[in-house]
């Protein structure tokens, strides 16, 4: 067994005892002052009539009269849950939990994990919609492709709240922002290179989405799924392209000489490779990876296993590697971008997250980088520094001002000072608690 292999099985078994002794990871506190009975007088009746009578009669009073404002719905059917695939919504519940620990811890943001046993597109969708006026975000979790593209299409056009795909647009941020900072250091040009995209799911569908408001040439790309490189000549597609739109999409708009095969025939002469595919470590081989163009960059991202393990990838020739995992170096993770981004909009109440949040998140989180110092290793801030979740805080309010997508006008300062004034607060309450034995 691999140093890296021994190492996953023993943060396993950590992770097993850890989460058995504590019974999963959140747990509801009050956060108004109870100093005895005699409270409950306020938060509940009589007194909790006069705020419901205010809601009532204007709505919105909602989020200045409840939780609601600070509060993010994190919806999974479990159809399609980091690397582990269809695990239905009790298997999700762990990684659920995980994701409103991250809200909470990085952004200030209470999250409810919401796991359902509805997984049909209708079914999702209605559930979603009518448990809406008690948040105002969703973050949707873990669906499976296609199903997600249409679940997110149909919630976008439906509510007044933002809901974002985590796996499609906070992924696709976190790449963008890592491959922003790795093509400086390597000296190349986003419009330039060529870029191998191996999965075609969620994550790479949104990453090929954002690449191209970036600047990428899809011409100068080639997509990779599991049955071989994507081109208009693929039947499979062509004849279910009405359900399998993004891919045809991607089919129409790269890879414009038709080029067939597979990964290593998709990373042939690729400045950058970025997958989001079955957990390796052997999924892209080494040999793929020796026969990219000088310099290449690879980010191997697929949980809980790379792709390729790093050490790999370098020993192959690749000048730059990354992954999802936090115990290797530049970890390219969304909980980079959708704790500040949602702690952004809700404070400016937006409507709906567009590509150009994602976009101002994606700039925001390089340019900490660069101030933190950018080097091979370091392309992106760690994920517990306060100040990156401030700066996509901040990025994020003043894009949904900007495109008239807020309710309300807060200069990114403001936003930028109360998003660390919450963070501080959590992190001292959480450094409290005793550590898992």
């Amino acid at each position: 067994m691999s140093e890296e292999a021994k190492r996953s099985a023993t943060l396993a078994e950590q992770a097993l005892a850890g989460h058995r002794r504590w019974r999963g990871k959140m747990q509801t506190m009050p956060k108004c002052p109870v100093q005895g009975i005699g409270d409950f007088a306020l938060w509940y009746t009589p007194g909790v009539a006069a705020a419901a009578r205010a809601v009532a009669e204007a709505p919105a009073q909602s989020y200045d009269l409840t939780d609601r404002g600070d509060r993010v719905a994190i919806v999974s059917d479990g159809s399609r849950v980091l690397g582990l695939g269809d695990i239905g919504p009790e298997g999700a519940l762990p990684v659920m939990e995980g994701k409103a620990l991250l809200f909470k811890y990085l952004g200030a943001v209470d999250a409810a994990p919401l796991c359902i046993a509805r997984h049909d597109v209708a079914g999702i969708v209605d559930f979603v919609e009518a448990l809406a006026p008690s948040f105002g975000g969703v973050n949707l979790e873990d669906i499976a492709t296609p199903k997600c593209f249409r679940v997110l299409e149909e919630l976008q056009q439906r509510l007044p709240i933002p809901v974002w795909h985590d796996d499609q647009q906070g992924t696709a941020a976190a790449v963008l922002a890592g491959l922003i900072g790795a093509l400086e250091r390597v000296g190349k040009r986003m419009e330039e290179v060529r870029i191998g995209l191996v999965g075609a799911g969620a994550a790479n569908v949104a990453v090929y989405r954002l690449l191209k408001s970036a600047g990428a040439d899809p011409a100068r790309m080639r997509v990779c799924d599991s049955t071989g490189i994507l081109h208009k000549g693929r039947a499979d597609i062509a004849g279910d392209r009405e359900r399998l739109r993004e891919k045809w999409m991607i089919c129409s708009e790269t890879n414009p000489e038709g080029l067939e095969g597979g990964i290593a025939e998709a990373l042939a002469g690729a400045d950058v490779a970025i997958a989001f595919s079955a957990p390796g470590p052997d999924t892209i081989a080494a040999e793929a990876v020796a026969g990219m163009a000088e310099n290449a960059v690879v980010f191997a991202c697929a949980n809980p296993t790379p792709e390729i393990w790093p050490e790999a990838a370098l020993q192959a020739g690749a000048r730059i590697v990354a992954t999802g995992r936090s115990d290797f170096a530049n970890q390219v993770n969304n909980a980079l971008v959708f704790p500040g981004l949602f702690r952004g909009v809700l404070d400016v109440r937006a409507r709906h997250i567009t590509d150009r949040t994602a976009l101002a998140a994606a700039h925001a989180l390089a340019d900490r980088a660069r101030a933190l110092g950018l080097d091979d290793e370091h392309l992106l801030p760690p994920l517990d520094d306060i100040e990156t979740a401030a700066a996509v805080a901040a990025a994020a309010a003043e894009a949904a001002i900007a495109e008239g997508l807020a309710t309300v006008a807060l200069s990114p300062r403001h936003v930028h000072r109360d998003t660390v004034e919450r963070i501080t607060a959590v992190r001292a309450a959480t450094a409290k608690l005793t550590g898992p034995e």
